[in-house]
């Protein structure tokens, strides 16, 4: 589709920008008329609607070809985040933890751990009821969720394909499936230093709240009651949904041949209504389990992936060598380079298709053509291709964390948040945060890894 990325002029990306600025700013100026989804609804039909009307009457069936492959990818992408939403709902831990900060920081370390086993999306679903019920007694639990966006919901998620949607399109591509383990040294860098920083502002938040209330605070923060797990049948069902991301992509069952399109989805959704079902409603009564995190997440990443689509067309046209639309003004050769314009990019884009153009940038780089299982043959050019490699997988699985919109998780672990009465920052709150905590990480990760 990189023919069609260079006939787009850079106008056609204003429509995604006015979605994102919708994000950020609407639940500032007009929070009260933000709550409903009705009316989230009408702007993602205010700027999705011109995209997919333009797409489609001025290219024609290549429009209509785009238009479709983006709501594929948007329909995967809900029934993955609902079927995860459903099944980890059902899980209810009686009991709670102390919500001290060793407490807290030894939950995100373990979600950093499931993240790479079950995805950053099963690992954040899975974990991160039982963190807010820990800390319902603390007053000052912003910083916490932030937290276990960056770690649980992102950073964490670098060590094996079902981490992140970017290292399984590459274990697709034929990356090997154990290659993303050889990136544990700059995935414990960063999950060691973020939760480092998060101990010592934790301890100092719950400090803050000592000297206001002396005794009482740490009193409450330290009461806990014996953990017991309701709805176990429901790590069942969490199995067999990655099983079905790794069967899928294997060709398991298909003569190793990928699944035909919808059938994974078809799987998720049997394996959401069997979990439902055999699974006792006081387990989600006890969760406060409603529909309403995954409804705002499913409406406005309509609106995000439709009006993206454009953008990712532009970028696609680069990386394959269309520099006219953007000019000459840049060319990236170096690791440093593709871990911050992938990292960048996939800030604000599906981290996905930005992760699949810089490695096919990379790739043609070095000769390597793109075909069903170029990465291979890529990283059969030597140490240079997987540093470059290395530095685009590290780019867009870390920098998924620096906005909300970065990863599919942060907007649903925000609104199960919001929804528990935690208040969360706003969109460029959010954004401040990371300027604070993971720009200084990541300039590390470069400095150590991707300097050359």
């Amino acid at each position: 589709m990189h023919e069609l990325g260079a006939k787009l002029g850079l106008w056609t990306v204003l429509p995604f920008a006015g979605m994102l600025l919708s994000i950020a700013l609407l639940p500032l100026v007009a929070a009260h008329w933000w709550e409903r989804n009705k009316n989230r609804a009408l702007v993602v039909a205010l700027f999705s609607a011109p995209v997919a009307g333009y797409l489609l009457i001025a290219h024609g069936a290549a429009g209509g070809h785009v238009l479709a492959e983006k709501l594929h990818e948007y329909a995967s992408f809900v029934v993955l985040l609902g079927a995860l939403f459903v099944v980890t709902g059902g899980i209810h831990v009686r009991g709670s933890l102390a919500g001290t900060p060793i407490v807290n920081t030894t939950l995100l370390g373990i979600g950093a751990l499931l993240a790479s086993v079950i995805g950053t999306t099963g690992a954040s679903m899975l974990l991160i009821r039982p963190l807010l019920r820990a800390n319902a007694s603390r007053q000052n639990k912003t910083h916490i969720v932030v937290f276990f966006i960056f770690v649980v919901s992102n950073c964490g998620g670098l060590l094996t394909p079902l981490g992140d949607p970017p290292l399984y399109l590459g274990f697709l591509k034929g990356v090997p499936f154990e290659w993303t383990l050889t990136l544990w040294r700059e995935w414990l860098v960063v999950n060691v230093l973020l939760l480092a920083v998060f101990n010592l502002w934790d301890q100092q938040a719950l400090n803050s709240e000592e000297q206001r209330r002396p005794g009482a605070q740490l009193e409450r923060a330290m009461e806990h009651a014996p953990l017991r797990i309701d709805g176990v049948l429901n790590f069942a069902w969490l199995a067999a949904i990655v099983a079905v991301i790794y069967a899928s992509g294997k060709g398991i069952g298909n003569g190793g041949a990928p699944w035909r399109a919808g059938a994974s989805e078809a799987a998720m959704v049997g394996i959401c209504v069997l979990a439902w079902f055999t699974t006792a409603s006081s387990n989600r009564v006890n969760n406060r389990f409603t529909f309403g995190p995954i409804a705002e997440v499913a409406i406005l990443f309509l609106g995000i992936f439709v009006t993206m689509a454009p953008a990712l067309l532009i970028l696609n046209a680069w990386g394959q060598g269309q520099r006219e639309v953007l000019g000459q003004a840049f060319s990236a050769d170096r690791p440093w380079q593709y871990f911050w314009m992938s990292g960048g990019l996939s800030s604000f884009l599906d981290n996905a298709p930005t992760y699949l153009t810089f490695t096919a940038t990379a790739a043609g780089a070095h000769g390597v053509p793109v075909g069903e299982r170029f990465l291979a043959d890529f990283l059969a050019q030597g140490p240079g291709a997987a540093l470059l490699l290395a530095a685009i997988s590290c780019g867009s699985v870390f920098m998924g964390a620096n906005t909300y919109i970065g990863n599919g998780p942060n907007f649903m672990v925000k609104a199960i948040a919001e929804e528990n009465g935690v208040k969360m920052p706003s969109f460029f709150g959010y954004i401040g945060y990371s300027l604070a905590v993971l720009i200084p990480v990541f300039a590390l990760v470069t400095y150590l890894f991707f300097r050359g």
